[in-house]
């Protein structure tokens, strides 16, 4: 009985299903990052819609944050170091209004797709180097739980002239 059960605890383990240090918030204090207040959205939209077990994030663009740079176009206003970082400040904004939908980031059995849009110089192609600013912050967060899907694309402009805006979608328990 005892082989059984280590080899449906494998089984479950290496289907990503069962992950028991699984805690995202204590992730973030290592990282120390502290989760803020959702910003209220600026048009006629929701920042978060769940529909089953789907979540859909808007949009979101990064904070403005002392200090960093973001906002403008990668490739000639912002370095790639730049819009790296206005990625991971989304990011963080990201995980703040999952946490303000779901009351607590231990729901997300897997962050499925993320859609990066970069306000990019037109000559730019090094738009996955940007996302990974966003991607990289939520495996360190969620761990195999956020490892996604992502498209990178390039925009001739975005909202409020933001380095990057980026949408995700979260499956939750």
């Amino acid at each position: 009985m005892k082989y059984i059960l280590t080899i449906i605890t494998i089984m479950v383990t290496q289907a990503g299903l069962a992950q028991t240090d699984f805690d995202p918030e204590a992730q973030l204090k290592k990282l120390n990052i502290e989760l803020g207040k959702v910003s209220p959205p600026v048009a006629t939209y929701v920042k978060a819609v769940q529909t089953g077990n789907l979540v859909y994030l808007s949009g979101h663009v990064p904070d403005e944050v002392p200090g960093k740079r973001t906002r403008g176009k990668v490739g000639s206003q912002l370095s790639v170091e730049e819009g790296k970082e206005a990625a991971r400040i989304t990011a963080v904004s990201l995980i703040t209004t999952l946490k303000w939908h779901l009351g607590d980031l231990k729901k997300v059995k897997r962050i499925v797709k993320v859609f990066g849009m970069v306000n990019a110089d037109p000559s730019f192609t090094q738009h996955p180097v940007v996302m990974n600013g966003c991607s990289d912050l939520l495996v360190a967060v969620f761990g195999e739980r956020g490892k996604h899907a992502r498209s990178a694309i390039g925009m001739g402009s975005l909202p409020l002239d933001a380095a990057v805006e980026i949408e995700m979608i979260v499956e939750v328990e």
